[in-house]
């Protein structure tokens, strides 16, 4: 095969994160546990010298690699960037969880191996790579979850890995359809077979593939795993999990549609799949008590926001680059809820941050702004996202789904007030001011996050700029 169609050296970014995902879990094999912290330096120094790269890869013009299968653009540039910095986040809360135990250096590896596999769903332009960047995705989450041992991790783990099973096979399923009743597995190539084919045939073809990229997001109907998984699995973990993949697979499901033929609704079919995520993400969110739950089932209602421009793909303008700003923009904010989670372990009642902000005030500050920030809140990232993405929606004439974003919005408010507001309460003897210290990194991280977040707001307007040039 001509090496020149291949051109390896546009996939850089996933290559330098799969070698240090080798060399992390082999490094860590001969390192004493008192010396695991090496492999996190290790695996920190593949995120950013990917980071890097794909921040030269985006300067330059789209391009193509393996036989056409995989697409180096803005998009994918911007999913690179985003994601390789939310996962160095989420080193940086493993700092405080996971040093020195037994399983820290596996712990890097499947997080690179996890991040690569949703890189590779980001640029996907072919059938078999989606199938291959889901598995390198979703596999090392599997043992991600459960690393910890306990048994609500356990139970995670097994919800988590029956359910990637079936929408794995359904997936798998999708893709033999269309490629039965098209003859390719190119997105180049699959419209005009496609729209001749039998309508019945590519509507399951494309169901099952969406249904198990709902999966890998965290979205309705494959959403049952969020909630348990980021209750069960360590915080670094869980936040992780509710952040990082969700960006190559709602991108992945952007393409997808993107290069459907309009001889079926799919707009319907992903407006359907958008409204039912948000809002049952929000209403089961209303008696969670445990945060890290209740940031699960937030996960679930986010997926719908972000799905909004799937749905408009091709109709709007607005379509693509207010994805793109609303992904950077839930990453960072959903990694600062998350961060205050890790500073606080042994906090798992909204009841028990009861005080925190008369004792930590620049964390319980965190923690409004990444809340708000996570409702839609001026002039947090997340608002920009839901603004564009909304007039996205509107410009594509789905006025209907604008508004119930909105009406989802306003409901959200609720359940993320429950948990504000024990901050500012006065102690109690059960949960006294004087409670157990914040993690150090969850401290700090939690606090540069949350600015980030009103950062990337304020500067909307300049990254819109460069994701419509």
């Amino acid at each position: 095969m001509d090496s020149m169609a291949m051109r390896p050296a546009l996939l850089l970014p996933e290559i330098v994160l799969f070698l240090g995902a080798l060399a992390a879990l082999l490094g860590g094999s001969f390192l004493p546990r008192t010396r695991q912290w090496v492999t996190r330096v290790v695996a920190a120094a593949a995120l950013v010298l990917a980071a890097a790269m794909a921040a030269v890869a985006l300067a330059g013009p789209t391009a193509v690699a393996m036989e056409g299968s995989f697409t180096v653009d803005p998009t994918t540039g911007v999913a690179r960037l985003v994601a390789t910095l939310g996962a160095l986040v989420v080193l940086a809360l493993a700092a405080d969880e996971i040093d020195g135990s037994p399983r820290e250096s596996e712990t890097y590896a499947l997080l690179l191996l996890s991040t690569t596999g949703t890189l590779v769903l980001a640029g996907a332009d072919d059938l078999l790579v989606v199938a291959v960047g889901f598995l390198l995705t979703s596999v090392p989450l599997y043992g991600l979850i459960g690393i910890t041992g306990t048994a609500v991790a356990a139970e995670a783990a097994m919800k988590t890995y029956l359910l990637g099973a079936l929408f794995g096979i359904l997936l798998l399923a999708g893709v033999t359809l269309l490629y039965g009743v098209s003859g390719t597995t190119s997105y180049a190539g699959l419209a005009d077979p496609l729209a001749a084919a039998p309508r019945a045939v590519v509507a399951a073809g494309v169901v099952g593939i969406l249904g198990g990229l709902l999966f890998k997001a965290g979205g309705v109907p494959a959403h049952f795993w969020v909630p348990d998984a980021a209750q069960g699995a360590g915080g670094a973990v869980a936040a992780f999990l509710t952040t990082v993949p969700k960006i190559g697979a709602v991108l992945a499901a952007y393409r997808l549609v993107a290069a459907l033929p309009d001889t079926l609704a799919w707009p319907l079919l992903v407006a359907v799949l958008a409204v039912a995520s948000m809002t049952v993400g929000n209403l089961a969110a209303y008696t969670q008590t445990d945060p890290r739950r209740l940031l699960g089932w937030s996960t679930v209602s986010q997926v719908g926001y972000l799905l909004v421009p799937v749905t408009v793909a091709g109709r709007s303008d607005l379509a693509l680059p207010s994805l793109l700003l609303y992904l950077a923009g839930y990453t960072v904010t959903n990694l600062a809820a998350f961060a205050v989670t890790t500073a606080f372990p042994r906090r798992r009642e909204l009841s028990a941050y009861r005080g925190v902000g008369r004792r930590y005030p620049w964390l319980a500050a965190a923690l409004v702004v990444a809340l708000l920030g996570l409702v839609g809140t001026p002039p947090t990232a997340v608002f920009v996202g839901k603004l564009t993405t909304t007039a996205a929606a509107w410009d594509a004439g789905d006025a209907w789904l604008a508004v119930l974003v909105l009406l989802n919005t306003l409901a959200s408010l609720f359940y993320y007030l429950r948990w504000i507001a024990p901050l500012y309460a006065r102690p109690t003897a059960e949960h006294p001011e004087d409670g157990d210290p914040p993690a150090p990194w969850s401290r700090w991280t939690a606090v540069a996050t949350a600015n980030l977040s009103v950062l990337v707001g304020v500067a909307a307007g300049v990254l819109w700029a460069v994701a419509t040039a």
